[in-house]
């Protein structure tokens, strides 16, 4: 082979030599229609904002569904996950490194159609009514806060589905969740007797990173990401 042929095949190869393997993250989800869910297109549109953003950094995003606690639990002790989203800053697994927002959800009350309901403050009414939560979620301070106090009046689900049905039959008189996802399951089951009362709270999501040195600099990856789109 000629001098220059192997001159042009070492400059031909030196792109396939230098450029870096494509990064891919893995994280941990729950099914919570609309923001994320295995069966979603796009698995949600929290999972697929997330997905877009990364994507600006040349970063795969690949995502595994689980009950909530399990999803938790794996981002915190597994190092085959890098952490979990959608999550709030408060429902977080101990330690967790958490990044700005990359969504944001809303906490409200929901109460049956028919049904008059009339409170100032959130202690007020978990004082005055039955109060139906997911008993695997640590909601915002106001509201744990409230839970404790009146633990008559809360009453704990395991689930979001569980949590409607129970709003929906009467169990409860209310509901606090985010009413996207409440009213989401509702259409999809047929359930109409379902009423928005009252927002809580905005409430961001945050991808919760379990502490170590690769996902400190993930963290900053994706801060630094997040704030490019706000300018």
């Amino acid at each position: 082979m000629s001098k220059s042929r192997l001159i042009l095949l070492f400059f031909l190869m030196m792109p396939v030599l230098t450029l870096p393997a494509q990064e891919t993250w893995k994280i941990t989800s729950l099914n919570w229609q609309p923001y994320s869910g295995a069966e979603l297109a796009n698995q949600g549109h929290s999972i697929e904002k997330l997905k877009q953003i990364l994507q600006q950094a040349g970063i795969m995003l690949e995502v595994e569904f689980y009950p909530w606690n399990r999803a938790k639990l794996l981002a915190q002790k597994n190092k085959e996950y890098v952490g979990a989203f959608p999550v709030w800053p408060e429902d977080i697994f101990d330690k967790a490194l958490i990044s700005l927002a990359v969504d944001w959800s809303e906490i409200a009350v929901l109460k049956r159609a028919g049904t008059r309901i009339s409170f100032n403050s959130v202690d007020e009414l978990f004082r005055k009514y039955s109060v139906g939560v997911v008993s695997t979620y640590i909601y915002p301070k106001v509201v744990m806060e409230a839970m404790k106090k009146y633990p008559h009046h809360s009453d704990g689900s395991s689930n979001e589905m569980t949590l409607l049905k129970k709003l929906e039959t009467g169990r409860d008189e209310v509901a606090i969740t985010d009413p996207k996802v409440m009213l989401y399951l509702a259409t999809e089951q047929g359930i109409d007797n379902i009423e928005y009362v009252k927002k809580i709270m905005d409430k961001e999501l945050v991808v919760a990173f379990r502490d170590d040195e690769e996902n400190r600099k993930r963290l900053q990856v994706l801060n630094n990401l997040l704030r490019q789109q706000k300018n």
